[in-house]
């Protein structure tokens, strides 16, 4: 059964394109009616001896989520209290301390309008993100910002989808501004993100996922090489780390120095494993980054690293695998 031309291929991208051009439209019409009004609000933020409450209902309410989210990783410490629930209760979230950030395309919602005498009554500030600068929660504000469209992307110019937009982009910028005011670094964005990949890069230590103990390969100068390869198989590391009995280290024996002691020697199994290990290994201190240690093997095109501490004795050691299984790399 052949489909309607409205839902033909063609149409699809055509209306496809048509909400992207309005949508990317809508942002670009708030460059230029920035003002003043947006540093005073960033001002507002950093002043506050709170936190951000972020409210909305509807559309807006579910940005205004998305908005709280993004400050408080940000280094904004922030959170969302639905509009409708702050009236039943919730509002004894908010304190004077606090800065409320109120978002409404209308600006006349009435569940925002019912908590907004009582928000200022209770002492805390108030910016109201907008799409119409004369609205009542406009008015009523400390800071307006002016998120308005001239259009929806609905084709019936009635669900919310630019607005929001908009409103997306502008609490976005807020958001950033504080980031940058605030000087916040990766190292901030890590302790907010301890789950994501760059917390693990800069949170995740070598002392975190080197192993030590009886899990590490070793073996002593005077071992053999068939001792090397039964401790190389024991610690599954592709190496026999020798080390004195002072501990520290004076050489591995990998599976390349074997590949090489195969080709070069008619019998290795009598040969002095000092002969054939690798001298003066690659090291990294315990309490590097994890990051660090990968960026030396890679650097190096190595597999394995020892761990030594500020004396140079053995404390550990990692190879690529367990920085993988960390999920480092």
């Amino acid at each position: 059964m052949p489909r309607p031309d409205a839902l033909s291929p063609d149409a699809c991208l055509a209306q496809a394109r048509r909400v992207l051009t309005i949508e990317a439209n809508a942002i670009s019409a708030l460059i230029p009616r920035l003002d003043a009004a947006f540093p005073r609000a960033v001002d507002l933020i950093l002043a506050a001896a709170g936190r951000v409450v972020v409210t909305g209902i509807g559309k807006t309410g579910h940005i205004g989520r998305k908005l709280a989210a993004t400050l408080a990783s940000t280094g904004t410490p922030a959170y969302f209290v639905h509009a409708a629930e702050a009236a039943h209760g919730d509002l004894g979230m908010i304190t004077s301390a606090d800065v409320v950030i109120a978002l409404s395309h209308s600006g006349s919602s009435a569940e925002l309008l019912t908590i907004v005498p009582l928000v200022k009554r209770q002492g805390a500030r108030l910016i109201a993100i907008t799409g119409h600068a004369g609205s009542p929660l406009a008015r009523e504000a400390d800071v307006h910002l002016d998120a308005g469209v001239s259009e929806e992307a609905c084709p019936l110019n009635l669900a919310p989808t630019a607005s929001t937009t908009a409103a997306l982009a502008m609490g976005d910028a807020l958001a950033v501004a504080l980031l940058d005011a605030r000087g916040f670094g990766e190292a901030d964005f890590a302790r907010s993100h301890p789950g994501g990949a760059l917390g693990r890069r800069l949170l995740t230590h070598v002392r975190d996922v080197m192993r030590s103990g009886p899990a590490l390969p070793l073996i002593s100068p005077a071992a053999s090489v068939p001792d090397a390869l039964l401790e190389m198989s024991r610690g599954g590391m592709g190496m026999a780390i020798i080390a004195g009995t002072d501990g520290r280290p004076t050489g591995i024996f990998t599976d390349g120095d074997l590949r090489r002691a195969l080709a070069g020697t008619d019998d290795i199994r009598h040969a002095p494993l000092a002969t054939l290990m690798t001298r003066s290994p690659r090291s990294i201190g315990p309490d590097a980054l994890a990051a660090e240690a990968a960026e030396l093997m890679e650097r190096h095109r190595i597999n394995q690293l020892l761990v030594v501490d500020a004396e140079g004795i053995l404390v550990g050691a990692l190879n690529m695998h367990d920085l993988m299984l960390a999920k480092v790399i």
